[in-house]
């Protein structure tokens, strides 16, 4: 993949993310799938969306690749965006956002499953991962992604009260 761009902070996250939802050719109403691991992906999938709320899209997270367990994510007025109890229907994905948490040496997810659960879709491939996680896990060599976000992390500085 060819570097593009590099920034800081969250907006180096949001801003290529919202470009490329923008310029991806996807119309009102279709799918934004995001695949994750529940917890500690989610507040990143309800960032994301909510950086892309003034679009028309209908965002979906689905834990780790689970699409049964798949809920829409709607905004939360005061809130930001969320998690709902609601499922999609149909579940038809046009750009499919895979976080960087599913390719964690702890997570029971591989590239191949992965690839195998999107395979079947027409859909655009996003990645977003912090400190390189899907090049360490050679992700890049079995999933094509169309847009592949990493951001660092580095340094993160603790204080405490003396």
């Amino acid at each position: 993949m060819e570097l593009i761009e590099s920034d800081k902070s969250l907006a180096g996250i949001l801003r290529p993310f919202k470009k490329f939802m923008v310029t991806s050719g996807i119309m009102d109403t279709d799918q934004v799938v995001f695949y994750g691991c529940p917890g500690t992906c989610t507040p990143f999938v309800e960032l994301l969306a909510y950086a892309t709320r003034d679009l028309p899209f209908t965002y979906v997270f689905v834990p780790r690749l689970d699409e049964e367990k798949a809920r829409i994510v709607k905004e939360i007025p005061h809130v930001g965006m969320q998690v709902t109890d609601a499922r999609p229907e149909p579940f038809d994905p046009k750009v499919v956002v895979i976080m960087g948490g599913l390719a964690m040496p702890n997570e029971p997810v591989s590239a191949e499953m992965v690839q195998e659960t999107i395979g079947g879709y027409d859909a655009k491939v996003v990645g977003v991962c912090f400190m390189d996680m899907f090049n360490r896990a050679g992700w890049p060599d079995t999933i094509d992604f169309d847009l592949m976000i990493n951001a660092r992390i580095d340094p993160v500085d603790v204080f405490k009260k003396a």
